[in-house]
């Protein structure tokens, strides 16, 4: 997976970010090998930055969202103009993980989950990809916090 741009002069990254970055790149490694989460886990932690990771939103996001691909998968599908096998590998992890968070933890505001999941696809994907992330979960979302998704302000 490649290497974020560097000397864009952008902030630090908070915690959460980088437990995501981690994660995807996680993701990323499952999609390619279906390698074991645990050994691609033990491969992260050698990363360098690793330590500044929130611990428990990495592990949670990457074995949560290996454990639960296919129900992911089966969230995410209705949503694409494509097969989710179609998908670049990027786009498919950026989606899984938002998917996760969108299912799994109500605690995270939808907007910030979207809004994560386009940085990750930004600086990861395609080109463009972020655009079409976005709009995937924008569906995603509205189906599964439908509250919460039709009372933006």
């Amino acid at each position: 997976m490649p290497e974020p741009g560097k000397g864009r002069g952008t902030p630090a990254k908070s915690a959460r970010r980088r437990a995501r970055e981690l994660a995807l790149q996680g993701l990323y490694q499952w999609l390619m090998s279906r390698e074991d989460s645990g050994a691609i886990q033990a491969h992260l932690a050698d990363t360098p930055g690793f330590e500044k990771a929130d611990a428990g939103h990495f592990e949670a996001l990457l074995h949560g969202a290996i454990g639960a691909a296919d129900e992911l998968d089966e969230l995410i599908a209705p949503n694409l103009d494509r097969k989710v096998a179609e998908l670049s590998p990027v786009e498919h992890g950026v989606l899984m993980l938002a998917a996760f968070e969108l299912s799994r933890m109500p605690e995270i505001p939808y907007r910030v989950v979207i809004n994560e999941a386009v940085e990750l696809a930004k600086t990861y994907g395609g080109t463009d990809g972020y655009k079409y992330v976005n709009g995937v979960l924008d569906r995603v979302a509205a189906r599964l916090r439908p509250h919460e998704a039709t009372s933006r302000g």
